[in-house]
């Protein structure tokens, strides 16, 4: 069974950093892709970030690419996405989920979890 735990959001100043983290169950390094995907108030639940399995592919959304950084740690099971330069737009819940890389470069969710917020204040 996929279990993904978020954890690292909290409340940071514009053009700050925070490093999101998203611990999964044995063996779900080896079997899927993972990823983030936040959504903020009002609006729907957008891809941020993915992983492919090794960790040989990485995926970014226009908006993110350049500040955030997707990496996996299999010893731990640990896949982080590092922000830095973070922007008030975002401020969001964000997912870490388990999936695969689709055949146009994007991500194909599966599972996710329960969400950790980040909110960034000017």
């Amino acid at each position: 069974q996929v279990q993904l735990v978020e954890s690292g959001g909290e409340v940071v100043q514009t053009g700050g950093s925070l490093r999101l983290s998203c611990t999964a169950s044995e063996r779900t390094f080896s079997d899927y892709a993972l990823g983030w995907f936040r959504q903020a108030p009002g609006k729907e639940r957008e891809f941020v970030a993915g992983i492919s399995i090794r960790g040989r592919i990485t995926l970014y959304a226009d908006s993110v690419q350049g500040r955030f950084t997707i990496s996996g740690d299999n010893a731990k099971n640990t896949v982080y996405l590092q922000m830095n330069s973070l922007k008030l737009e975002d401020t969001a819940v964000y997912y870490c989920t388990a999936g695969g890389l689709g055949p146009h470069s994007d991500f194909e969710p599966n599972y996710w979890g329960q969400g950790t917020q980040v909110t960034v204040s000017s």
